[in-house]
């Protein structure tokens, strides 16, 4: 074990020896006060100076779990990031030994998600990152049958995934830039200027079939449909659009479907409600023309009702995003629940909604996190097989005290319950 020092305590007790151990880079655990939902945390390795981001959880089919991020001193820009790992068993108090999970030679590794595909095979999906830029992704996978034990998968295969979005990607951006356009504030002062320019480009090299078939980036958990048909959520910095990379043959083969178009989107995470229709919640990732104190800074939505074949235009909800990462669930009972930074401007308050309605409105919300000066963000979240929800994310409690993947199990009813200790 990683030699994390765990501690259970009642979910009302005061939160200073919490922050304390935080604060050294310690292991800490919270079970729920009396009369209050399940809930628990836990640092899955201590604080330290590293980046550590990007997690990605898994529920294997022994009940373990598996956890996957990418670390080093950077990103893009660095070529020591790999992918690393680590498990935790029932009836552990600490999450394993960190182990390593991905690593292409020179290259950053960055942005690992899990899948336990439908012959109960892992897989593990994840970009390198060549040129130092994002717009040259090269999206990867490798896949293991033997994962269940300590230490990292035994991999058995190893491939690239290589998209071609099409002629059709180009028309499909022409008409939905052409519908947003006049949504678009300031389009007939400089900035709207400024940013028609940028449209136009974008328009313009989307008909390059080099450039649309690289840097394809993965984040969310992947969706299977009834029908069998896999859906692969990705997104490009390139084309600040996103799309769905589709399997119907339980991942043999992989074709694209039509782009997501929006105010600069990214990061696709998507859920099934029970007429079809799938619901694609994104990042606003904001163009840089459009800062300023008037705009609100919002979750975007986009839908398709052909199995995830094309998309509607991405347009914002009223839920807040200061441009970072977020991810929907649909529990088996039938609510749906989406975590999220629940700010325009800052990622130090991470929060919990739920809907009972399919995700037409948010009733409830509870916060994991809200410290000024904190960065937690980039949540990953599954429901596992006992019916708690478990959620990844990455945890600096603050400026210098090092950085950490933090992991929360917990009773979906606790983000309904009253705790005024959270």
């Amino acid at each position: 074990m990683n030699g994390q020092l765990s501690s259970e305590r009642a979910a009302n007790t005061r939160s200073r020896p919490r922050r304390w151990l935080a604060a050294l880079g310690l292991g800490l655990a919270t079970a729920a006060a009396w009369g209050d939902p399940f809930y628990q945390e836990r640092l899955i390795f201590p604080l330290q100076p590293q980046h550590v981001h990007a997690s990605s959880i898994v529920e294997c089919p022994d009940g373990s779990l598996l956890c996957a991020w990418f670390h080093g001193s950077g990103e893009r820009t660095s070529p020591d990031v790999v992918i690393q790992g680590a498990r935790w068993k029932e009836g552990s108090s600490a999450w394993s030994e960190v182990f390593p999970m991905a690593d292409t030679p020179n290259l950053p590794d960055c942005n690992p998600v899990l899948f336990v595909g439908p012959e109960r095979e892992l897989w593990l999906f994840w970009i390198a990152v060549p040129a130092e830029r994002w717009e040259d992704s090269l999206l990867r996978f490798r896949t293991a049958r033997e994962y269940g034990g300590d230490g990292p998968p035994k991999w058995d295969w190893q491939d690239d995934l290589l998209l071609e979005p099409g002629d059709r990607f180009a028309t499909e951006m022409a008409e939905k830039f052409h519908q947003m356009r006049p949504t678009l504030p300031g389009l007939n002062d400089p900035r709207g200027r400024g940013l028609g320019e940028v449209l136009a480009r974008l328009q313009s090299e989307a008909w390059d079939k080099s450039k649309r078939q690289r840097g394809w980036m993965t984040r969310c958990h992947l969706t299977v449909l009834p029908s069998g048909r896999i859906l692969l959520p990705l997104y490009s910095d390139g084309f600040l659009a996103c799309l769905m990379a589709i399997s119907d043959d339980q991942g043999k083969s992989w074709r694209a479907s039509g782009p997501i178009i929006g105010p600069a989107l990214n990061q696709p995470s998507v859920v099934r409600r029970k007429d079809g229709t799938l619901l694609a919640y994104m990042r606003e990732e904001a163009f840089d023309l459009r800062d300023d104190e008037e705009l609100r800074h919002r979750i975007l939505l986009s839908q398709s009702r052909d199995d995830g074949e094309s998309w509607s235009l991405a347009v914002p909800t009223d839920l807040p995003n200061p441009n970072a990462s977020v991810e929907a669930l649909a529990l088996r009972d039938g609510r749906w629940v989406l975590v999220y930074n629940d700010s325009e401007k800052d990622r130090h308050t991470l929060a919990l909604a739920m809907s009972d309605d399919e995700g037409r409105s948010w009733k409830w919300r509870r916060h994991l996190e809200s410290k000024p000066g904190g960065q937690f963000h980039y949540p990953s979240i599954i429901q596992t097989r006992d019916g708690r929800v478990h959620v990844t994310y990455t945890f600096q409690p603050g400026a210098g005290t090092g950085r950490s993947i933090k992991h929360v199990s917990l009773d979906p009813n606790w983000i309904k319950a009253t705790n005024p200790g959270k």
